[in-house]
C-alpha cells in the first residue's frame, strides 16, 4: 500500500489530489481538493508574478501541505505548468515556497506536460489512435499517438485564461465579434501543425475544461449512468454545448448543470478550442478522458519503482482484475467460471448458430469472471448491486455502452430484471438484448457448476441425440452442490438450446 501526493500548481486552479496505490486494486483518487487561485491574473505585461501572486500560492501550498500530512502521504509531489514555467521570477517564487512551505515545486517541461496527458490517456482507455487536447489556464497542449504510442506533441502558450483575457477583456462573455476574432485565431494557431488535418481519429479531451463540457452534455440529455471518463459525444453534440453557452447570458451560467461555477467566465473559449480542433481534423468523435496530466504523472511515478505496472497493452485486462479484487471475487473461482463458459459456448456454437460478435463474446467472458460480484454488498440483492455498481463505475478500457453491456451480463437473473435494468438506458434493440439473455443464461448456468468455488468440474460434453442434447460432467471431489444448482439452473440451458437437456454428472 503506498500513498502518493500531488499538487497540481496551474494557471487557473491549485488542486491536491491523493492516489492510493497497491497491485491488487490499482490505482485509486481518494482525495481531491482544489482552490481557484487563478494565477495567471498574477503576471503583468513581462510575465512577471506580484507579491500578491506568490502569496496566494504558498498560502495555497501550505494549507494543502497539512492536507497531506493528515493523510500520511508518502510523497508529495507539487507540479507547476504554465503560470509558474511562464513567470520571469520563477527562480524567486520557487525559492520563496521552499522557503515558507518547505516544498521543492517541480516545474514540467511543456513537452513533458503534454506526455504525461497523453500516457494517462493511452493507459486508462481502449484508444488506439488519437490526438490529445489539454487546455490549462495558461497553455494548450496536443499531442498525436498512433498504437498508444505518442507520434506527435506541442504546446502553444495560450489557455482559457489568456483567451478569455485577448478577446473578452471589458466584453461580454459571448460577445459576438470576440468569438469570430477568437475562432479565426484558434485556426490559424492550429493550423500550423501538419499532422492535425483530416486526421479522422478521435479527438480526446483532458482536463477541467473538458469534463464540464462533457458533464453539461450529460445534463443536458439527462444522461441515465454516472461517470465522464470515456464518454463520446459527436460533432453535433459538441457544437449543441458551443451554441449553449454562446446564447445562456453570465449570470445564467453560474447555475446552468454540469459546469463549475469557477469556470463560468472561461469555460466557452475552452468548448471553443474542441470545435475548432474538431473541425480542424474531421474527427471520428470527441471523447472526455478523466485521466490527465495528475494521473499520468503518477501512474509514471510508480510504474518507474514497479517495472510492469500500468501496462498500455493490458489497460482493460488490469481494470477488471483491480475491480475484481476491491469487491473480493475469488480469483480461482472467476478463472474457473470463465474456463466453463468458453468451453460450453463452444459447444453450444456447434449445435446451434450463435450470432455472437468478438466484441460481445469478450464482454461474455469477462461477465463471467465478475459474475454477481455485487454479492460483496448483499447477497440477497446481488443481481441488483452488481448491475449498478458496474454500470455506474468508471472502468478503465471500456466505453459507456460496453460498461453498461457487461452490467447487464455480469448481473444476469432472468428476462424480466434484463429488461428492467436495460430500460434505465434505452441504448439497446431487441436483437442485442436477445444476444445478452443467451450469454447471460450461459453465464448463469455455468456459476452454478462451481457454485462452492472449490472448481470439482473440470470439463464437460455436450452431446445430441434424437431426445435433445445430454451434457455429460466430469467431476473430482465432492460436487453435491454442483449438482443440485445445475438441475435449478438447467432452465437458462434449455433456453438457449431451445430443446431439452440431460444433466449426467460423471466422476473423472
Amino acid at each position: 500500500m503506498e500513498r502518493n501526493g500531488l499538487i497540481d500548481i496551474g494557471s487557473n486552479t491549485i488542486r491536491l489530489v491523493i492516489f492510493q496505490y497497491n497491485q491488487e486494486t490499482g490505482l485509486n483518487e481518494i482525495q481531491n481538493i482544489k482552490t481557484p487561485a487563478r494565477l495567471s491574473q498574477y503576471l503583468d505585461d513581462k510575465h512577471k508574478m506580484s507579491d500578491e501572486g506568490i502569496e496566494v500560492l504558498t498560502e495555497a501550498l501550505h494549507s494543502f501541505k497539512k492536507v497531506a500530512d493528515k493523510f500520511k502521504v508518502d510523497n508529495l509531489f507539487p507540479i507547476a505548468t504554465a503560470a509558474i514555467r511562464q513567470s520571469t521570477n520563477k527562480k524567486e517564487i520557487l525559492k520563496h515556497v521552499k522557503k515558507k512551505v518547505g516544498l521543492e515545486i517541480i516545474l514540467i517541461p511543456e513537452e513533458d506536460e503534454a506526455f504525461y496527458g497523453s500516457y494517462a490517456v493511452t493507459h486508462t482507455t481502449g484508444i488506439n489512435h488519437g490526438i490529445t487536447v489539454d487546455i490549462g489556464g495558461g497553455s494548450t497542449e496536443l499531442t498525436y499517438f498512433e498504437n498508444r504510442r505518442i507520434k506527435q506533441a506541442t504546446s502553444f502558450p495560450f489557455g482559457v485564461v489568456t483567451l478569455s483575457r485577448m478577446f473578452f477583456e471589458n466584453k461580454d462573455h459571448n460577445d459576438k465579434d470576440a468569438i469570430k476574432k477568437m475562432e479565426k485565431f484558434l485556426k490559424n494557431e492550429f493550423g500550423k501543425l501538419d499532422w492535425i488535418n483530416n486526421q479522422h481519429v478521435p479527438l480526446i479531451g483532458i482536463g477541467g475544461s473538458a469534463r464540464n463540457c462533457a458533464r453539461i452534455h450529460q445534463s443536458t440529455h439527462q444522461y441515465p449512468i454516472a461517470g465522464v471518463h470515456g464518454y463520446t459525444m459527436t460533432f453535433e453534440g459538441l457544437k449543441e454545448v458551443y451554441q449553449l453557452l454562446k446564447k445562456t447570458s453570465r449570470d445564467d451560467l453560474t447555475t446552468l448543470d454540469g459546469l463549475s461555477r469557477d469556470r463560468a467566465d472561461i469555460i466557452l473559449p475552452a468548448v471553443a478550442v474542441f470545435n475548432t480542433l474538431y473541425d480542424m481534423m474531421d474527427a471520428s468523435a470527441f471523447t472526455f478522458s478523466r485521466k490527465g496530466i495528475r494521473e499520468g504523472f503518477i501512474m509514471n511515478q510508480i510504474a518507474n519503482a514497479y517495472p510492469g505496472e500500468f501496462s498500455r497493452h493490458h489497460v482493460r485486462q488490469d481494470a477488471l482484475k483491480h475491480l475484481a479484487n476491491e469487491y473480493h471475487i475469488e480469483q480461482s473461482g472467476a478463472k474457473q467460471r470463465v474456463k466453463l463458459a468458453s468451453s460450453l459456448f463452444d459447444q453450444i456454437s456447434k449445435f446451434r448458430a450463435l450470432d455472437i460478435n468478438d466484441a460481445l463474446q469478450q464482454l461474455f467472458l469477462e461477465a463471467a469472471y465478475l459474475y454477481y460480484l455485487g454479492k460483496f454488498i448483499d447477497s440477497d440483492s446481488s443481481s441488483q448491486h452488481t448491475y449498478y455498481l458496474i454500470a455506474n463505475s468508471s472502468i478503465n478500457g471500456l466505453t459507456h455502452k460496453e460498461r453498461v453491456t457487461l452490467a447487464l451480463l455480469a448481473s444476469f437473473k432472468n428476462k424480466t430484471l434484463l429488461k428492467f435494468y436495460s430500460d434505465e438506458t434505452g441504448w439497446f434493440a431487441s436483437e442485442e438484448l436477445s444476444d445478452i439473455q443467451t450469454l447471460g443464461g450461459i453465464v448463469k448456468f455455468v456459476n452454478a457448476m462451481n457454485i462452492s468455488n472449490t472448481n470439482t468440474v473440470n470439463r464437460m460434453t455436450l452431446t445430441k441425440d434424437k431426445d435433445g442434447f445430454q451434457l455429460d460432467v466430469y467431476y473430482r471431489g465432492e460436487p453435491i452442490a454442483e449438482a443440485y444448482q445445475t438441475l435449478r439452473q438447467k432452465k437458462h440451458l434449455e433456453k438457449v438450446l431451445k430443446d431439452d437437456v440431460k444433466i449426467n454428472f460423471t466422476k473423472s
